[in-house]
């Protein structure tokens, strides 16, 4: 099947080179020119484990192509995925503006029967929308799709190549059995591919991020709670997850969550819902709860050090908002660092892969570590913010030798509370005893 994919950002790239490897014709185009002069040379701007590897095979092997030019993609494409941002517009809703520039362009340039596919995330209603743009500009059929992703920054390429479910959002039986084939190499195991009308489909993807941020931010709630009463969050959660009914994914309590999905999304999902008069409290209260957390570990580093910070160095381990990827988009890492610069403390940090994103974000304002240990060289405390593998089994003796003082401000819970005082470390967590 000939695919044209427009954008390749992280939805983008990751989508084509996966229908490329399982026999497609894949063109990808965006309107960065350095962008994609640097595919074509081979380099991926985003780090995601095993992309770059998958990208240079299904160039090599001629199915994956990147380009500027968008009507030779689209001719003779029988599948478009509209694949670009919808960053967060000043009210909190998603900025439709460049899905239908591209809508748009799509339209002018469509000579056969196509299916036009929404990959982006995008309001309920924006089918509809592309549908208008498209048909403003063209007398070619077509069809309108939303077929949302439901990708993990890090485990990416595996939630692709294996689902556990397909979300498919058509109005028009043609376009099911053509997104039905175009899918079928992903869900040999049976798992699941859900049709439905496109309004259904558009919400079910903030609605899955919305549950998702609802549970991390109740669990923080509860850790909350379990240091202000004396008990220890990690029985709790424990507990908790073992019924059938709760299960144990996203109940891990810490610095808050943040990426390109989670905040944006139930953003745009509180501002759907007050655009037809409704208040969703319960997710403006998940909002609130992860902006708190944000600021946690800066907090419980003023009260430790008597309400002062200044002329402090702190060490950081981890900038990217999750392990396995460089993207540092509303990253808790942020906020914990610009609060130590804002309490006039020096910061020296470290993360395996996304000091390049960091640089963007912080310049020269803080020092940078080639390695875990170098971040700590007498610093008056570390503060863990990603829990990266490489940071689950230091070597706590050399780590005391290196800092000025053994004081650890873990925003993940990585370490036995009870181990750590035994190797005499101030150890403060998030919601542990």
């Amino acid at each position: 099947m000939r695919i044209a994919i427009i954008g390749t950002g992280y939805v983008g790239l990751v989508a084509g080179t996966c229908f490329a490897d399982s026999g497609n014709d894949v063109t990808c185009v965006d309107i960065d020119e350095r962008k994609i002069r640097a595919l074509q040379a081979g380099e991926v701007p985003i780090y995601e484990p095993g992309l770059e590897e998958l990208i240079r095979k299904n160039v090599r092997e001629r199915r994956l192509s990147f380009t500027t030019e968008l009507a030779p993609a689209v001719g003779p494409a029988q599948v478009v995925f509209i694949a670009v941002g919808t960053p967060e517009g000043e009210s909190g809703d998603a900025d439709l503006q460049y899905v239908l520039a591209a809508a748009e362009q799509i339209g002018r340039a469509l000579r056969q029967y196509t299916v036009v596919v929404d990959k982006s995330t995008v309001p309920v209603g924006t089918a509809d929308k592309v549908r208008e743009a498209i048909s403003q500009v063209t007398k070619v059929e077509f069809d309108v799709v939303s077929n949302p992703e439901f990708l993990k920054e890090g485990a990416a390429l595996e939630d692709f190549l294996k689902p556990d479910r397909v979300v498919i959002g058509a109005d028009s039986e043609r376009a099911r059995r053509l997104m039905g084939e175009l899918y079928a190499p992903f869900v040999r195991t049976e798992n699941p591919i859900f049709y439905m009308d496109t309004r259904s489909a558009e919400l079910t993807k903030y609605a899955a991020n919305a549950m998702l941020s609802t549970r991390i931010s109740f669990m923080n709630d509860m850790a909350a709670l379990c240091e202000k009463v004396g008990a220890d969050v990690d029985f709790v959660r424990k507990a908790l997850g073992a019924d059938r009914r709760i299960g144990y994914p996203f109940l891990f309590p810490g610095v808050g969550y943040g990426g390109s999905c989670f905040p944006k999304d139930v953003k745009a999902l509180v501002a759907t819902a007050r655009e037809h008069g409704l208040e969703l409290d319960l997710l403006r209260a998940v909002e609130r709860t992860n902006e708190r957390q944000k600021k946690l570990l800066v907090n419980k580093a003023l009260k430790h050090f008597g309400g002062s910070l200044a002329g402090r160095t702190f060490g950081v381990w981890g900038l990217a908002f999750k392990p396995k990827t460089d993207d540092m988009r509303e990253a808790p890492s942020i906020e914990v660092i610009e609060g130590l610069l804002g309490k006039g403390a020096q910061v020296v940090a470290h993360d395996p892969v996304a000091e390049r994103t960091a640089r963007r974000y912080f310049g020269d304002r803080i020092r940078y570590a080639s390695f875990p240990y170098e971040a700590l060289e007498g610093v008056d405390a570390l503060f863990i913010v990603t829990e990266w593998n490489e940071f689950r089994h230091p070597d706590f003796e050399r780590m005391k030798a290196l800092m000025k003082a053994p004081i650890i401000f873990d925003g993940r819970n990585i370490y036995d509370p009870a181990r750590m005082r035994e190797l005499g470390f101030t150890y403060q967590t998030i919601g542990r005893r």
